[in-house]
């Protein structure tokens, strides 16, 4: 099977074009490649909150969100234990993005131009984010902060937007 290349990010991450997301009207959507939205230890209740915060909006594709979520979780994991932690994704990727495919190579521009601001075929899904929102979400006790905050570093490394990372409950209970 071959798979074909994706399209590089800057070609989606900016929120330029009206929302479409009303997949029941639109056929052939991809679903996302996000696997669990929330993870760990879903019963206990830790005490210190990180959150992964955008510096900027833009669209981020659910491939992005899905490294960002194997970065994390497999640092958290090793770290924390399987018990220890619960890492949550906060965005969904609704926006629906779509492509016009056209011959490339050397010589395609003599065959078509193409059309001007064609509609396209949908191609994969993206989460729009807003500047300030949270996009991960770490609970931790505070023994194992330091590892939290590493992990949303390594998951940002995924991410197309320069993010921040907030603490927001627990920050009584960290000795910084």
């Amino acid at each position: 099977m071959i798979m074909a290349s994706l399209r590089p990010n800057r070609c989606y991450r900016d929120v330029d074009k009206p929302p479409y997301t009303r997949k029941e009207y639109v056929k052939g959507v991809p679903q996302p490649k996000v696997v669990h939205f929330i993870m760990g230890n879903l019963s206990a209740e830790f005490p210190v909150k990180v959150n992964l915060i955008a510096k900027k909006p833009i669209q981020i594709r659910h491939n992005a969100l899905e490294a960002a979520r194997v970065a994390a979780n497999k640092y958290l994991t090793k770290m924390c234990g399987r018990l220890g932690y619960k890492f949550q994704i906060r965005t969904y990727p609704h926006q629906i993005l779509r492509e016009h495919k056209m011959a490339t190579g050397a010589g395609a521009d003599r065959i078509s131009d193409g059309m001007r601001l064609a509609f396209g075929k949908p191609i994969g899904t993206a989460a729009r984010v807003k500047e300030g929102q949270p996009i991960l979400t770490v609970w931790v006790n505070p023994d194992k902060f330091p590892a939290a905050k590493e992990a949303l570093r390594r998951a940002a490394m995924k991410l197309p937007v320069p993010c921040r990372i907030v603490i927001e409950q627990g920050k009584d209970l960290l000795k910084l």
